[in-house]
């Protein structure tokens, strides 16, 4: 929460800072709901804040309440995510234009709830789909070694009944449009690597599916997958 003393220098007005805090939050909110939890760039953030003010310390102290806030009222972490290296190219190494958009700070929403009051309350049942075809994929991509080609995911994929080029599944729709939108919300890193044989495009994974709270309940339902199947073995020889 910022101080009278810390508005004053920036000269702006607490009424004023709270209304540019109050339409971050919504933004926030609005856009996580409409783009289903992609990433929200900082600079987007920015220039709701920047739009009638140019007070350089004003964006930092304004996102920075917004997160505070998000958390005390709603329940949720506004987490900040950041790439550290840019995808390859042809030639090996990025474009500035491409650093520039790859080193871009973005941030999603986490919610903070008790996964069984999240599961009751908050859980959209009817995106279930979408959740189990996402950790079937970053499940798929991890036993890979964290990173796969599109032709070998496909061909994992097909052997669970998602055909590649199925446009009107009965359930994902566009299938490849569902893999798309794992790159968009950061769960899966796409690039376009040059072999011996012309370009290939690989899947790596990305900073959502490395976090902690995905990356541990992925450890654990593999080792429970592989202690099943052991215990399947020895009671079958």
């Amino acid at each position: 929460m910022a101080t009278s003393e810390e508005l004053a220098q920036i000269d702006i007005s607490k009424e004023e800072k709270d209304k540019l805090v109050a339409e971050v939050m919504r933004y926030m909110l609005f856009k996580t709901h409409q783009t289903s939890g992609c990433p929200v760039k900082r600079e987007e953030l920015t220039g709701i804040i920047t739009k009638n003010y140019r007070q350089r310390a004003l964006p930092a102290l304004v996102i920075n309440e917004a997160k505070d806030r998000l958390s005390a009222t709603f329940g949720y972490e506004m987490r900040e995510l950041q790439r550290t290296r840019a995808p390859s190219t042809r030639a090996g190494r990025p474009t500035q234009s491409q650093q520039v958009s790859v080193e871009a700070k973005s941030y999603i929403l986490v919610s903070q709830l008790d996964p069984e009051v999240y599961r009751k309350y908050v859980e959209d049942k009817e995106a279930a789909h979408l959740s189990g075809f996402s950790f079937t994929v970053i499940t798929l991509t991890h036993l890979a070694g964290g990173k796969i080609s599109e032709d070998d995911l496909w061909r994992e994929l097909k052997r669970l009944g998602l055909k590649e080029n199925d446009e009107n599944h009965s359930v994902f729709g566009n299938n490849k449009q569902a893999l798309e939108l794992l790159v968009q919300q950061r769960y899966l890193l796409k690039e376009k690597l040059a072999g011996p044989e012309g370009h290939v495009v690989m899947y790596e994974l990305a900073e959502r599916a490395l976090d902690e709270t995905i990356s541990g309940k992925l450890k654990d339902y593999i080792s429970e997958i592989v202690g099943t199947s052991t215990v399947a073995e020895e009671n079958s020889s």
